[in-house]
């Protein structure tokens, strides 16, 4: 008969011992599992053109911490917006939609509450979300942060104030470089000389301040990612954050910000992950920024739901001579002035179609009051514009437009008229065609009245999208 003996202190050690050791490998496990997940900070420039600063060419902007983003990480030299426009192209990162899709496609409108949100998704996984600086969201947005906070510099009470166990999600909005400029913005300003003009602009004295003036905003905010830089890499959590860097439109200058041209939709993207991603790489990969959204729930290992309209692109962070998409889409719509157009873009050809070829193609309202623009119409009534420079100024406008991108990267002769090109021309109209059947956008839209005067800016009635 068996009889139960009780075990010797050896066996009990051994069995304690080995029961310690696989609860610590289990602890060990979960823990592994949560550094795995990144930490997440998204940087958001307000109205700064893709190649103003020095990872993009620029030869006199001084902004050696984009640099330092840079040098570390991934830069995108092809990466577009989905729109040209503040709230609009916020309410379409948030929700990883189209403008047209979220509810809230024109200037000043609030995000609907029944809008899906990324951080949701990140804060109902275990992240802590935090958003300080510029909102322009509306209040139902809220929902998707544990913290909410109007000054840009709270990303430091977010990082002391953030569970020591969890990763984190940072959604950081400057106000720079968006108008209107004052002096002494940073301690070594740019000059007159320091200017690049565009072509379709007047190159004089007032446009080369003007654009001075906005290069040191550029230098403000380089400071601040720097902060941001140095304070991750102070605390150790440099390694394992996804640090990425964009603006929301293009420069606030005339034929610039607000339209589907490459001045208005295209931005700088750097994405800077020491633990995934080689530093120093460049990629030509087509990208759109709603995209983002679920390449960050990818990330943090979370499957995007069904209301994401974008791709995931974790393929190109990997290895950046890979490709991911043949086409990218972009709208515009009322934004101080009415407009309503689509585009789609290939790496080498882009088309647009204007529904209210009737509206001249006027800048946002402080770009029509700023230097730049006042010089463009003294040169229009004085009868000294260059072709290039007439387009504000030009009625109707073509219904459609045509760009061959490689030969006429600015965007000046429109081919939608040349035989030549019509097989281009079919294939991309089918693609928008396609893309606007996709994503349920309307064929028909209520005229929305301009709020501003478009020679002089001056406030004409008040904003009806409030």
């Amino acid at each position: 008969m068996y009889i139960a003996r009780p075990l010797g202190n050896c066996c009990l050690i051994l069995l304690l011992t080995v029961g310690f050791f696989n609860l610590m490998n289990i602890a060990r496990g979960a823990e592994e599992t949560d550094f795995a997940r990144p930490n997440i900070v998204l940087f958001i420039a307000d109205d700064m053109a893709w190649d103003d600063c020095e990872p993009y060419g620029h030869p006199h902007i001084r902004t050696p911490n984009l640099s330092r983003l840079a040098e570390g990480g991934l830069t995108f030299d092809n990466a577009f917006l989905t729109i040209s426009s503040c709230s609009p192209t916020r309410c379409s990162l948030i929700t990883g939609r189209y403008p047209h899709s979220t509810g809230a496609p024109n200037l000043h409108e609030s995000l609907p509450a029944d809008q899906h949100l990324f951080p949701e998704d990140l804060k109902n996984a275990g992240y802590f979300t935090g958003a300080c600086g510029k909102w322009h969201l509306g209040g139902p947005a809220h929902r998707g942060f544990n913290k909410v906070d109007g000054n840009l510099h709270a990303w430091k009470d977010f990082l002391k104030e953030r569970p020591q166990d969890a990763p984190f999600f940072f959604w950081i909005a400057t106000t720079d470089p968006h108008r209107n400029y004052q002096p002494n913005t940073i301690a070594n300003p740019h000059t007159a000389e320091d200017a690049v003009v565009p072509p379709y602009l007047i190159d004089n004295e007032a446009t080369r301040k003007d654009l001075a003036a906005y290069y040191d905003e550029i230098g403000r905010l380089d400071e601040e990612v720097g902060a941001i830089y140095d304070s991750l890499k102070e605390q150790e959590l440099l390694d394992n954050t996804l640090f990425v860097f964009m603006s929301d439109n293009g420069r606030p200058f005339p034929r610039c910000k607000a339209t589907i041209y490459d001045s208005g939709i295209k931005t700088p993207l750097i994405l800077h992950w020491p633990a995934k991603i080689k530093a120093g790489e460049r990629t030509a990969a087509l990208s759109s920024t709603v995209d983002l959204a679920p390449t960050f729930l990818t990330a943090a290992g979370i499957t995007p739901g069904e209301t994401y309209q974008g791709k995931a692109f974790h393929n190109v962070l990997e290895d950046p001579s890979d490709s991911y998409r043949e086409y990218i889409f972009a709208e515009r719509n009322w934004h101080n002035f009415d407009f309503w157009g689509r585009g789609v873009r290939s790496l080498k050809f882009k088309y647009i179609h204007n529904n209210y070829p009737n509206n001249y193609d006027s800048p946002p309202a402080d770009a029509v009051r700023s230097p730049s623009f006042q010089a463009l119409v003294a040169a229009h009534e004085a009868g000294t514009l260059e072709p290039q420079q007439k387009y504000a100024f030009v009625h109707p406008r073509p219904v459609e437009e045509l760009y061959d991108l490689e030969n006429d990267p600015n965007e000046f002769h429109n081919l939608a008229d040349d035989p030549a090109y019509k097989e281009q021309l079919e294939t991309l109209r089918s693609e928008l065609a396609a893309w606007r059947e996709r994503t349920e956008d309307p064929d028909t839209r209520e005229p929305i009245p301009n709020d501003f005067d478009r020679i002089t800016g001056e406030r004409t009635r008040p904003t009806p999208t409030r």
